[in-house]
């Protein structure tokens, strides 16, 4: 008799775990993480407890132009932000060094210097080398002797990544070598079933008029067919381009030279923030000003800036006119003619507003331009700020796209300036 109300018991308590199994799973059918412990009812404080993780899911961190006049303390201090946020490593896109020189001490306390920021990071940092990391043979021997490879790939959760290199030193052309052209062919077909490949590489190569010339067409024949990110830099201006339907990505800054005049002119301090998902890429861009810890205090460091010279600038607004009504999205620039180069050099330059009004900037945000007299380009692509180096066609006539052609000319003057362009359709 015991063991038949033991046996009954038992049986009871079973079916008791199983009603409250069935009922719990009922309750959210979408719970579906073992880790996740939460007791559930038919009505829940929740939208669904299914979880943002995945075992394929990762993130990574890609940090900007660091050199090219680069201002005091803020990458040093961006390795302090990216820890805060903790990818899983960190990429980058050349321009680590000021570099631009024949000197091997100047150049390895330049390294010592780099090497010691990114020390600090808390995860892999890989470098990928930008025309002042490697500008002659002297640098690019020292890069030689302290990383070895200019050009790599790696493998991480059935995602490729592929670092190239743009530079080819003694030669200012940037070019994707023939043995690189070959490296990229081999690695990618021996890493065809990948589900996501990443490319980076420090100029964008592909704005140039010859991609055949400089390799960049048979880089791309290789990637056809395959699902693919590139990244860049060396322009300081974010620019984000789509070819052969895949997202080209040109970061701006992180501590590189810049006049930060903001999203208007893709000029900023940032890092791209990459969170890869089953099948696509997640891309943020995360301003270092937004990056901050609990205390609001980020620690400050001993980064010192890159000293240029510079001449006095006086404010300079203006209004630009296209048959006497405001032209607004144009790029209207100020440039000099160099008598030694025999060149125009680009000064001052501002973007116009939906009334045709303008802020000139020469170093720094909106704060005007030297004294003197300037020729005066205006190109409006329809794209918003031009910096002149997409080769984009204008939309006004050809005449006041380049110094050599434009009719226009401005005198700057000590003191506060206002200037008036006119342009026409014919």
């Amino acid at each position: 008799m015991k063991k038949l109300l033991l046996g009954g018991s038992v049986l009871a308590f079973l079916v008791m775990v199983v009603d409250l199994s069935q009922s719990r799973t009922a309750a959210d059918p979408r719970a579906d993480s073992p880790d996740l412990r939460i007791e559930t009812a038919d009505k829940n404080p929740w939208t669904n407890l299914k979880l943002n993780v995945a075992d394929d899911q990762f993130q990574f961190a890609v940090v900007a132009d660091r050199t090219g006049g680069h201002r005091e303390k803020v990458f040093s201090k961006a390795v302090y932000q990216v820890n805060l946020l903790q990818p899983q490593f960190v990429m980058s896109v050349g321009d680590l060094i000021e570099g631009y020189s024949q000197k091997e001490d100047t150049i390895t306390a330049e390294w010592n210097q780099f090497d010691a920021f990114v020390q600090k990071f808390e995860m892999p940092f890989f470098y990928t080398p930008g025309n002042h990391d490697i500008p002659n043979k002297v640098q690019g021997q020292k890069w030689g002797e302290r990383y070895g490879k200019r050009y790599f790939h790696f493998i991480y959760k059935n995602t490729l990544f592929l670092s190239l290199c743009s530079e080819n030193p003694p030669d200012a052309i940037s070019v994707i070598d023939p043995e690189q052209r070959e490296y990229v062919r081999k690695t990618l077909a021996a890493n065809s079933g990948v589900r996501w490949t990443f490319v980076f590489v420090h100029k964008p190569i592909w704005t140039a008029k010859d991609l055949v010339k400089n390799g960049w067409a048979e880089v791309e024949q290789a990637l056809a067919g395959r699902k693919y990110t590139v990244f860049c830099g060396h322009v300081h201006r974010y620019q984000m381009y789509e070819r052969n339907g895949m997202k080209y990505f040109q970061l701006a800054t992180t501590g590189g030279g810049s006049r930060l005049r903001g999203n208007e002119y893709g000029e900023f301090d940032h890092i791209a923030w990459v969170t890869m998902k089953k099948d696509t890429p997640l891309i943020a861009n995360v301003l270092l000003d937004g990056i901050l810890p609990a205390d609001l205090t980020i620690p400050d460091t001993e980064e010192g800036g890159s000293k240029r010279k510079v001449v006095p600038t006086y404010p300079v607004t203006g209004t630009l006119t296209l048959d006497g009504k405001p032209l607004a999205g144009a790029t209207v620039a100020f440039y000099r003619f160099n008598k030694e180069t025999e060149k125009f050099n680009a000064i001052s330059d501002g973007l116009t507003d939906t009334a045709g009004r303008f802020q000139v900037s020469t170093y720094s945000r909106f704060d005007g331009a030297p004294a003197g007299e300037f020729i005066v380009t205006v190109v409006k692509t329809g794209k918003g700020y031009d910096d002149g180096e997409t080769n984009a066609k204008t939309l006004l006539p050809e005449q006041y796209a380049t110094p050599k052609t434009t009719p226009l000319k401005v005198t700057i003057k000590a003191g506060t300036n206002d200037v008036a362009l006119e342009v026409t359709a014919k």
